[in-house]
């Protein structure tokens, strides 16, 4: 288990995290604290809890607009996916048509010669 000090307001704070991890622990509470005093520098928290509430709700509501903006994703590829796969069913359709189309020729060219 590794440990970082990660500072947010001002303030410093020991967190644990595994092996391997500090560096991502380490920019995560740089990304909090660069929002936090964006909110802190507007103007709009009335006290410090205030602000961390503040700070959490916005960083909540980033959360849940990327997560509807991975399921519009998510959506328009399986739409992707079916659209290439009738392409695709489509394609073996054209392919079998041409099979039974060279056989048809096959056979009147077969028919010619033997007249």
């Amino acid at each position: 288990m590794a440990n970082v000090n990660v500072g947010i307001n001002g303030r410093n704070f020991a967190i644990h995290c595994e092996d391997g991890q500090e560096q991502r622990v380490t920019d995560l509470g740089h990304y909090i604290d660069a929002r936090l005093r964006e909110i802190a520098k507007a103007g709009a928290a009335n006290n410090e809890a205030h602000l961390l509430v503040l700070t959490s709700l916005m960083l909540a509501d980033e959360v849940f607009d990327l997560r509807d903006e991975l399921r519009h994703l998510e959506r328009h590829l399986r739409g992707m996916e079916q659209h290439q796969s009738s392409d695709q069913l489509n394609e073996v359709q054209i392919a079998e048509a041409i099979d039974v189309l060279a056989k048809r020729i096959d056979n009147v060219s077969e028919r010619i010669k033997a007249a």
